[in-house]
């Protein structure tokens, strides 16, 4: 089940996304966790009927997850991470449109809306009022569904993923003879995670299928027949997130590369994503597939000049050299040491190029962590986080010591940062009956505990916007001028609209876009927060 502030969020989403009604049988989940159908009409209090519609729209949208076991029967649960997701969906779409231009990015709305379709559902869909742009719409379509864009929706996605881990390391753990040791365990859970993740693999691997096709030769006049992949008309797809999500992760490495060092470096770290950029499926990998520098040299714009940002012996070096100085730069190889390898972006090893993904998104993490510390608590409370996380667990004596600050200092700061769950104590006792005045208290940063303090607090965050919005729409001068803005007649000549309600209007859209723009800045935190936590791993957040 979520905790409060999560719950509160994706009860937001559901009502503004499925209506009110719809938002009853998400709290009743929400709040209760998994219930069977005659459990959610008892706590709902609503018609059968309704209820029934109800999940059927939220498992359309792969919003719950239902399972039938033998001991409970059917049972349904909501899915939180793909409830969350849909604060993304605008951005899905403007990538989408980005990629594939305007087809692409209508393909991808519809199925967003939808949750899932067929191939013969989207084209007639789009192409109703121009039925040429069909053959455009298939060509799209396949190639959103051959690059991974679309995934097939799958018995196995609509069946929580928790459930089959329990049940394989179960089976794992009863092959185990004796009492099982660490080793064992941890073996146990990655044969079961590597079992779920073949398991999902290869029921994704539907979706194309091959058509023969005759070619005729009209030099011998004989039919040759080849094959080509086409799109399974009799499979639903979905979007698939993860792949758009590396769009966001390689932005903020970009990003990141470009504060790191400069503009220039940037380019180059966009180079090298880009050259790997069809194999990235998902987040969760720890690296990048290899490449090469010539590759990367390529997709370098002739228009950068690259020289601007380091200082060269020659006059005139070739890109090939300068992406050479940059990649290296950006591998630490002037800085062998923890240090240095803890802050590299990219790895060099036989002549081919790595992005690892994991330290990047372990340092971006980190830079969450220090920033809400600096905000909250200044520079002395950065200074004790990394401290902390540097050196490990430590007495408050000690901090002292090291941080070169004040015990009277330190001491009501420790308590501050530990209320934030920023820090936390471990109890080391020094007697049998654990009295405190004969304990040692160690400080250190559970990372664990902090960044899920941390992502509540946004969750918080974004709720709170999203109620200001409701708010500000819902203010009486706003709402007349916004009913009136949606009659046919002001629909297409504004100028209906007298001098005052123009300007309503533009302050409401004002005050949207703000709102808008803080909302797109904290679901990056949350991105750097909750998705990039994956990378290396394949375990629910």
């Amino acid at each position: 089940m979520a905790d409060a502030d999560t719950s509160r969020l994706c009860l937001q989403i559901v009502r503004s996304h499925f209506g009110p009604l719809t938002a009853n049988v998400a709290s009743a989940l929400l709040t209760r966790g998994r219930l069977s159908l005659a459990q959610l009409i008892r706590y709902t209090m609503m018609k059968p009927r309704i209820v029934r519609a109800a999940i059927l729209a939220l498992v359309q949208h792969n919003i719950l997850w239902h399972s039938k076991t033998e001991e409970e029967g059917e049972m349904l649960e909501f899915n939180t991470l793909e409830c969350l997701m849909r604060l993304r969906f605008g951005r899905f779409v403007w990538q989408a449109e980005q990629l594939f231009g305007h087809s692409g990015a209508e393909i991808v709305q519809l199925i967003l809306d939808h949750g899932k379709l067929q191939p013969p559902d989207i084209i007639s869909q789009l192409s109703i009022y121009n039925p040429k742009s069909s053959s455009l719409y298939s060509q799209t379509l396949y190639k959103l569904v051959s690059s991974a864009y679309l995934k097939p929706s799958t018995l196995l996605s609509h069946h929580s993923p928790r459930d089959k881990r329990i049940k394989y390391e179960a089976e794992e753990k009863a092959k185990i003879t004796g009492f099982p040791t660490a080793k064992e365990l941890r073996e146990a859970h990655e044969t079961a995670e590597a079992r779920l993740k073949r398991e999902e693999e290869e029921a994704e691997s539907v979706g194309l299928k091959r058509k023969r096709k005759d070619q005729i030769n009209h030099r011998s006049s004989k039919r040759k027949t080849t094959e080509e992949d086409m799109v399974d008309d009799e499979v639903y797809f979905r979007v698939n997130f993860d792949k758009f999500n590396t769009y966001i992760r390689n932005k903020l490495i970009e990003m990141a590369a470009g504060e790191r060092f400069n503009r220039s470096a940037a380019l180059v770290m966009r180079a090298t994503l880009k050259a790997t950029e069809a194999k990235q499926k998902s987040i969760s990998d720890p690296r990048s597939d290899p490449t090469s520098t010539a590759a990367i040299a390529m997709l370098v714009s002739d228009d950068d000049d690259l020289s601007t940002g380091l200082v060269t012996s020659t006059k005139k070096a070739s890109s090939a050299s300068l992406v050479k100085d940059y990649l290296g730069l950006m591998s630490a190889v002037d800085n062998p040491t923890p240090a240095g390898k803890a802050s590299l972006f990219i790895s060099l090893s036989d002549n081919k190029v790595f992005v690892e993904f994991e330290i990047i998104s372990r340092r971006l993490r980190r830079r969450v962590l220090e920033a809400v510390a600096r905000e909250r608590h200044g520079d002395d409370g950065v200074r004790i986080v990394r401290l902390l996380l540097d050196v490990g667990k430590m007495d408050e004596k000690q901090i002292a010591k090291v941080a070169m600050m004040p015990n009277n200092v330190v001491r009501p700061l420790l308590a501050a940062l530990s209320s934030d769950f920023l820090i936390s104590t471990q109890e080391v006792p020094r007697s049998a009956d654990r009295n405190p005045t004969r304990t040692f208290y160690l400080w250190h940063v559970d990372l664990h505990k902090a960044y899920s303090a941390l992502l509540g607090n946004l969750y918080k965050t974004l709720y709170n916007i999203g109620v200001r919005r409701q708010a500000e729409q819902e203010e009486s001068t706003v709402k007349a001028v916004l009913a009136k803005r949606e009659r046919t007649d002001v629909a297409q000549d504004e100028n209906l609209l007298s001098r005052m309600e123009r300007d309503v209007l533009k302050e409401w859209e004002t005050k949207r876009e703000k709102l808008t723009v803080l909302e797109m800045r904290v679901e990056e935190a949350v991105f750097i927060l909750r998705d990039l936590d994956k990378v290396g791993s394949n375990e629910d957040i």
